[in-house]
């Protein structure tokens, strides 16, 4: 049976075999990036921008994907850290100052790209489904990273962190941001496919297998459930 990583195998590792992926529990983090009620919701934030702007119809499998696929799929993977006592942490767009002066370049910039979510907002917090409980972590950011301009790194080095299993969307922008940059740190990077989304399909094909078997491995999340059960 073809496994998620040999799915979206890229032209430079045609020929390659895979090496086993070795996780240890106590040193593996999940980080859910971005899954705020503004990226989310079908009747607010960016949803009602674009049912006002006429172009809802191609959002719609966006949304579809987000209800059907992987919110169910966060949640399934959520809960199993929790149920263990394994390391969970989130990465959300959010900026210090009403203003947003705060924000990096990228985020004060006009389109679909350009966002100012104040930290206390509802837009900024995580959907109900994946909200943070007593002891998560919570990095807020002001660019696609998670792990530019802010301490996260610091933390995952403080509490001993090895093997990030990363989650979330945009596929394309912010999870490859912070794929990449964990990766560049020396981290260990699982990307869930099937906890992912992006604008198309096309998009988010195309980015996991740029990423798969250099700066991270690709699996879905029974994979990844059978890879860190205890």
């Amino acid at each position: 049976m073809c496994t998620t990583r040999e799915k979206f195998k890229s032209f430079y590792y045609q020929d390659d075999v895979f090496p086993e992926i070795k996780v240890n529990i106590g040193t593996t983090a999940l980080l859910i990036v971005d899954m705020q009620n503004e990226f989310i919701l079908r009747d607010y934030g960016e949803a009602q921008q674009f049912k006002e702007a006429g172009v809802w119809e191609r959002w719609i499998p966006f949304h579809d994907r987000l209800d059907e696929i992987v919110i169910p799929n966060n949640v399934k993977l959520l809960q199993h850290f929790r149920n263990y006592n394994m390391t969970v942490t989130y990465g959300r767009i959010a900026s210090l100052r009403d203003d947003g002066a705060d924000r990096s370049a990228v985020q004060k910039s006009d389109g679909w790209n350009g966002i100012n979510l104040h930290v206390d907002s509802f837009a900024a917090q995580m959907i109900d489904e994946l909200e943070p409980q007593k002891n998560e972590i919570v990095v807020n950011k002001t660019t696609d990273s998670v792990t530019t301009g802010t301490n996260y790194l610091q933390l995952l080095r403080n509490m001993g962190v090895e093997t990030v299993i990363v989650t979330g969307i945009v596929t394309d922008q912010c999870v490859a941001s912070t794929v990449r940059g964990l990766a560049d740190d020396g981290f260990q990077v699982i990307c869930v496919e099937d906890c992912c989304a992006a604008g198309s399909m096309a998009l988010h094909n195309a980015e996991l297998t740029i990423m798969n078997g250099v700066y991270c491995s690709v699996l879905n999340t029974k994979e990844v459930l059978d890879l860190i059960n205890p």
